[in-house]
C-alpha cells in the first residue's frame, strides 16, 4: 500500500521544486496582474471570479485573497503528495496567465 505523501530522493525534490515553482508563479501572476489592472483598468482583468473579488475588496486585497487562496491550494496538493498535479499548474500559469501579461505589458 502507497501512503500519500510519502517521497524519498529525487520524488521529494521534484515535489519541493514543484510547489516552489507554483508558488513563484502565483506571486508572478499576481504582481503582472497588478500592474495590468493598474495601467489598463480593471476591464483588461481576463478571469471573471478575478474581477469581482478586485470589485468587492479592492484591486490588491481582491487579488491578494485570490492569490493566497491559490498558494494555499497548491501547497495542500503538495503535501497530498500530487507532485505532477503542482507541476502541471505551474505550466499552465505560465502560460495562459505570466506570458499574456508579459506580452501586453512588455511586448506591445
Amino acid at each position: 500500500m502507497v501512503k500519500v505523501g510519502t517521497q524519498t530522493g529525487n520524488g521529494r525534490l521534484f515535489g519541493d521544486l514543484a510547489v516552489v515553482v507554483f508558488l513563484l508563479t502565483q506571486a508572478s501572476d499576481g504582481v503582472l496582474t497588478y500592474i495590468g489592472v493598474s495601467t489598463y483598468g480593471l476591464a483588461i482583468e481576463g478571469n471573471p471570479l478575478i474581477a469581482w473579488l478586485m470589485t468587492a475588496l479592492g484591486e490588491g486585497p481582491g487579488l491578494a485573497t485570490a492569490k493566497v487562496t491559490a498558494g494555499v491550494f497548491g501547497i495542500a496538493l503538495h503535501i497530498a503528495g500530487v507532485h505532477k498535479a503542482v507541476a502541471t499548474l505551474a505550466g499552465f500559469y505560465v502560460v495562459v496567465a505570466i506570458a499574456p501579461w508579459v506580452t501586453i505589458l512588455y511586448l506591445i
